[in-house]
């Protein structure tokens, strides 16, 4: 059994890489940086906001060099560029790009953004393209392409259940009967249905460079949310539960390492069980 334990264990190593996860100050993205930061790889965190002022682990990181934070809005190219050369100046070309970064309209947004799909704003629809489509290709531009050039990598794009199938607007039922006017909208979807294509555009695109690119397709993340809320919504999932952050490790790790040297092009989907409704 030793013996397999030790080949295992190098399948899934992560020691002396170099990784970019944007988005890396929210939830999952400082989950992931702190995974890959424990894990012996040297990450750098493209946000709006620095992760040291939202998250005590990551900070730490910082403190000890393990974690590079860098302020940089991903719809901007040549803030993108500028931000890739300074990764690969400081920390060397990276093996490991997650695209995390996405926007949605929050419960709370105004009424005008969360109503009826007949009205919802053209405004809107272009912030969350412009975040989750333009910026996800931006970073795989300019740090796929370095990729590409030393010849290896792996490209970890985050899309949802609600970009494969319509969101359930049964869902949110519950707010109606408030009163409130409250209905998913319709650009997240459609944005994160555009990177699986996105992915698969690239996985063919570099597959003969040695740059892997994958889709990392979640279901939603308990985050505290409403009982009635988590009522509706567990009752569509098999498995009964929302996910945990610290679900999406495993699949965030087998994706970015050599256990998954031969997978590229692919939708790794961890929801519950959702989409086999």
């Amino acid at each position: 059994m030793g013996p397999i334990a030790k080949d295992s264990d190098r399948l899934f190593c992560l020691e002396g890489k170099v990784a970019i996860v944007t988005g890396g100050a929210g939830q999952l993205g400082a989950a992931y940086t702190a995974e890959l930061a424990g894990r012996g790889a040297k990450v750098a965190v493209f946000d709006v906001v620095s992760p040291r002022q939202t998250d005590l682990t990551i900070a730490n990181s910082v403190a000890e060099g393990q974690v590079l934070p860098i302020v940089v809005d991903i719809t901007d190219s040549g803030a993108v560029a500028d931000a890739t050369e300074q990764v690969v100046r400081t920390l060397g070309v990276p093996h490991i790009l997650i695209n995390n970064a996405g926007l949605d309209s929050p419960p709370d947004a105004p009424s005008e953004e969360n109503g009826p799909f007949e009205t919802y704003p053209e405004s809107s629809f272009d912030r969350v393209m412009d975040v989750n489509v333009k910026g996800t290709m931006l970073c795989c531009q300019a740090v796929g392409g370095r990729m590409a050039t030393a010849g290896r990598g792996s490209i970890i794009n985050i899309s949802s259940v609600y970009g494969i199938l319509s969101p359930v607007q049964d869902i949110y039922e519950y707010r109606r009967q408030r009163d409130e006017i409250f209905y998913k909208p319709v650009a997240y979807s459609v944005s994160k249905s555009a990177v699986m294509n996105l992915t698969r555009y690239l996985a063919t695109y570099w597959a003969k460079a040695g740059v892997r690119v994958n889709t990392l397709t979640l279901s939603g993340i308990f985050n505290h949310q409403p009982p009635e809320f988590l009522e509706a919504y567990c009752s569509r999932i098999p498995l009964g539960r929302m996910m945990n952050v610290d679900e999406i490790i495993g699949p965030m790790i087998f994706l970015a390492s050599d256990a998954s040297s031969y997978v590229t092009g692919s939708n790794l989907v961890v929801d519950g069980g959702w989409t086999a409704w």
